[in-house]
């Protein structure tokens, strides 16, 4: 049977909504999940913005575009690459701050930031789902939507970065880029990102609630569905051993989209010496505009005799290549990653995932966010090396790059991890769980028509 003959035998389609984060990070799961159900022959609509308008349309997706009063995503739309190197070089000095310091100084504003923006599409929503009359929400954000909660249609809740996001006492508070075996600094960290959220906390609680939905949980800023909530991260990183969730829970050990255009390697770097190791550089969709860092890198990384495809970025002009490098602004990650030996990342939640999925071994330079945590797992794993990102020597990134590539050991282990990965089928175990959701609520709608 094809995949619509398997989900929809016997079954009318879903309507599926998903509601992401305008990120890449939630974009990326959310265009990934939605192709299989759309290819399972349900109706998948996800709700973008301006930035994102007809890139979804070719898969089949609809578009439901909502247009704020948010002049930062009118610059966004008009001057994507300036706008992006205008906020990496006002929030470059955090990003150089330790991450004690980086809770008051880049968590709190983005925290801040995040809200006044689900304020103004929360009022929004309610004719969204009014008009679309979904089956099945889904939702890939950090802060709730209050009409989500209060619609009566059922949501999942989808967790894009690193699962320190789902607290417990016996891991590192999220955030923190601390180690799992050494707790010294958990407190200290929980006490001051405790002390600086507090206060916004309590007033987007108040306003929470004010939209008609309950008190949020104790220093969150989302609550978990009561119906199915859903993580990426795989098995053997996990720290579900040390913080055990509940049965709502899903965790799914990768979720790469297979929407990605093939990637044919260009013969400077195919037809590399036998001795050359390939590798693949990218540090996000907000790293790469940081034209300093990734010239850096560049400059470092050139010297070695291997060979890198680079994901330059929108300031790709700025940048300065050696002979042994290829780049583009954008590339089909999923398509790259299978082809190389290494890859050199920021540490976000999509990228170590998919480098886990394909099996590869990784260096990773973190900047913001989970990126710290992602970055201290895959090393005290030995899954990579983490390097200080804006403090590594030469010496210590050429070490590591030689390091790593020579580890013949650790790249077979890493190889029949990735087996074991893709074995799982993260992607359709996910989009199991949204079609249950969704089909028991609609069983559950018709025998209450009947009575």
């Amino acid at each position: 049977m094809t995949e619509k003959q398997e989900s929809l035998s016997n079954a009318r389609p879903l309507t599926v909504l998903f509601i992401p984060y305008a990120c890449y990070g939630p974009m990326n799961q959310c265009i990934g999940m939605g192709d299989i159900l759309h290819r399972r022959g349900h109706r998948v609509v996800i709700v973008i913005d301006p930035t994102w308008k007809g890139k979804l349309s070719s898969l089949g997706l609809e578009e439901y575009v909502i247009e704020i009063d948010n002049s930062a995503s009118k610059d966004a739309e008009q001057r994507p690459g300036e706008y992006w190197a205008n906020y990496v070089r006002d929030a470059l000095p955090k990003f150089r701050q330790s991450t004690y310091i980086q809770v008051e100084t880049y968590i709190r504003p983005t925290w801040q930031a995040m809200i006044e923006e689900v304020k103004l599409y929360n009022q929004h929503l309610r004719s969204v789902i009014d008009h679309i009359r979904p089956d099945v929400i889904v939702q890939d954000s950090n802060l709730c939507f209050p009409t989500v909660v209060t619609s009566g249609v059922p949501y999942v809740r989808i967790v894009s970065c690193n699962p320190l996001e789902m607290p417990g006492k016996d891991i590192p508070p999220a955030y923190s880029g601390l180690p799992q075996d050494d707790n010294s600094g958990w407190d200290e960290f929980r006490a001051k990102y405790d002390r600086v959220h507090r206060p916004i906390w309590k007033e987007f609680s108040a306003w929470v609630q004010s939209q008609g939905a309950p008190p949020l949980p104790d220093l969150h800023f989302i609550y978990d569905s009561e119906y199915a909530n859903i993580y990426i991260y795989p098995q053997e990183a996990d720290y579900v051993v040390n913080r055990p969730l509940d049965p709502t829970w899903h965790r799914i050990d990768s979720s790469v989209r297979e929407t990605d255009t093939s990637y044919e390697l260009p013969a400077s770097v195919r037809d590399r010496p036998n001795d050359s190791g390939l590798v693949y550089v990218s540090l996000g969709s907000l790293g790469c505009t940081d034209v300093a860092l990734m010239q850096r890198l560049i400059d470092v990384l050139g010297r070695s005799h291997h060979r890198f495809i680079v994901s330059k970025g929108p300031l790709s002009d700025s940048l300065k290549f050696p002979d042994s490098m290829v780049g583009e602004p954008t590339l089909p990650q999923t398509k790259v990653i299978p082809q190389v030996d290494l890859v050199i990342t920021h540490g976000g939640n999509n990228t170590v995932t998919e480098t886990l999925h394909f099996g590869k071994p990784m260096i990773i330079l973190p900047i913001f966010w989970d990126q710290h945590d992602n970055a201290q797992r895959m090393h005290e794993l030995g899954f990579g090396i983490r390097i200080n990102t804006y403090g590594f020597t030469d010496a210590e990134l050429l070490t590591a790059l030689d390091k790593l590539l020579a580890d013949t050991t650790l790249r077979k282990r890493m190889a029949q991890l990735g087996e074991q990965i893709r074995q799982r089928n993260g992607l359709r175990s996910g989009v199991d769980v949204i079609e249950k959701v969704g089909r028991d609520y609609v069983d559950r709608t018709m025998r209450e028509l009947q009575v």
